[in-house]
């Protein structure tokens, strides 16, 4: 789990820099192909703002389990204490705007973790810090079978350290490249369980808004984990009007700067569905603008080999108008209940009963076969932030966290 990359071309998308975001806040305004401007359209792009899911101020069952103050050190009901020390190195898997994601062994117990390692200065200097404070957040309350688990939360006086599960099945995002396209009952599968999650993170308020290829994960037995929660956002029933995502999954009405709430996922996922199933997303221009266009007003076609039944799904979540939009009258519910996902029972679904048609090459708890290369080669070591780029530092209150569950 955990990385945060940058890849030279998607699947059938030349020239286009994806971006794998297993971990990080995301630099709306340091990344080509995160929230770029559109000219000549209402909508700004912004960076930071918003994301401050203020309400999970404590984690795990106990608010007793967060400590507010800049020590690098965590405390819990049990005394717990973590810090860096705690953690042996292994291997970087990730690498983004804001630090490194590296494999960890924890030393007392011999588990094996990504530690997410963010640089104050950098998040201060792009105004992430309100992301990044959400992300953590967020994360101490999402308990749900198809999405990353966050260990613990620290600091130092430099850095952020997020340790979360280490998931080394492979980013889809990897596998789609490599295969170009899946078969309809793989997808579906993978439809369901994404589903499953972003309907638990709307039943506690939290607007996802990221999903596509490089922000999931297949664990070893090839189930779905989502990650990177830099996005994410505890709305109220008033919406947000926040201009962020990825081009080529953004919702019509963020596009148009209207308010927006939940129904931007179910595009989102409409639109990933339509990737894995056909290698491109439906309305995809190397050109942003000309997408953006498409996105508007294009038809949406369909190749001959899907069937009616995905096809009518496909149709229900890429409807432009969110209050029409499969997911808008019922949530995930609605979404399940679908005719092309009906025969999945969602206790069985979140059990994990449903065999994925594909199993990921994983051959110990620490095998890295599914990472990139090019990560792998990079030292693990830790690196020195300069004194004077620490102005605002202690700007990270209550950053650091331990789940009770690492207690018992």
């Amino acid at each position: 789990m955990g990385q945060e990359n940058s890849k030279d071309g998607k699947p059938g998308k030349p020239g286009k820099g994806g971006k794998g975001a297993k971990g990080g806040a995301k630099g709306n305004d340091a990344k080509p192909d995160k929230t770029p401007e559109k000219p000549d359209t209402p909508v700004a792009a912004t960076s930071g703002g918003g994301g401050a899911a203020a309400a999970a101020a404590g984690g795990g069952d106990d608010d007793d389990d967060i400590v507010i103050g800049k020590d690098d050190t965590v405390f819990s009901k049990s005394k717990k204490k973590v810090t860096q020390a705690d953690f042996d190195l292994l291997k970087v898997i990730g690498k983004g705007s804001f630090g490194k994601v590296m494999l960890v062994r924890k030393k007392d117990d011999g588990a094996v973790y990504a530690m997410k390692v963010l640089r104050k200065d950098a998040i201060i200097k792009r105004r992430q810090v309100a992301h990044t404070q959400a992300e953590r957040d967020i994360l101490t309350q999402l308990k749900h079978p198809f999405i990353v688990n966050l260990n613990f939360a620290f600091q130092t006086r430099d850095k952020l350290f997020m340790i979360l599960d280490f998931v080394n099945g492979g980013e889809l995002f990897f596998h789609l490249k490599n295969e170009g396209r899946f078969s309809e009952n793989r997808v579906k599968l993978y439809v369901a369980e994404i589903a499953a999650a972003m309907e638990h993170c709307h039943s506690i308020g939290v607007v996802y808004r990221d999903i596509k290829p490089e922000n999931i994960l297949l664990d070893k037995e090839g189930h779905i984990v989502i990650t990177d929660f830099g996005l994410c956002k505890q709305i109220d029933d008033g919406g947000t009007k926040t201009f962020c995502g990825t081009p080529e999954y953004l919702a019509p009405e963020v596009l148009k700067g209207q308010t927006h709430s939940m129904p931007v996922d179910w595009w989102s996922l409409g639109t990933l569905a339509f990737e894995m199933l056909t290698g491109l997303p439906p309305y995809y221009s190397q050109n942003i603008n000309e997408m953006y266009e498409k996105i508007l007003y294009d038809p949406l076609t369909f190749p001959a080999f899907l069937s009616e039944e995905c096809k009518s799904f496909l149709e229900g979540l890429l409807t432009r108008d969110p209050e029409k939009r499969l997911g808008s009258n019922g949530d995930g519910e609605e979404v399940r209940n679908h005719p092309w996902l009906r025969d999945f029972d969602f206790k069985r679904l979140l059990a994990k009963e449903y065999k994925p048609e594909f199993v990921p090459t994983v051959s110990s708890a620490t095998s890295t076969e599914n990472v990139d290369q090019a990560f792998l080669d990079e030292e693990a070591a830790d690196s020195h932030v300069p004194d004077s780029a620490l102005t605002g530092a202690d700007e990270f209150d209550g950053f650091t966290f331990v789940d009770s569950r690492m207690n018992q």
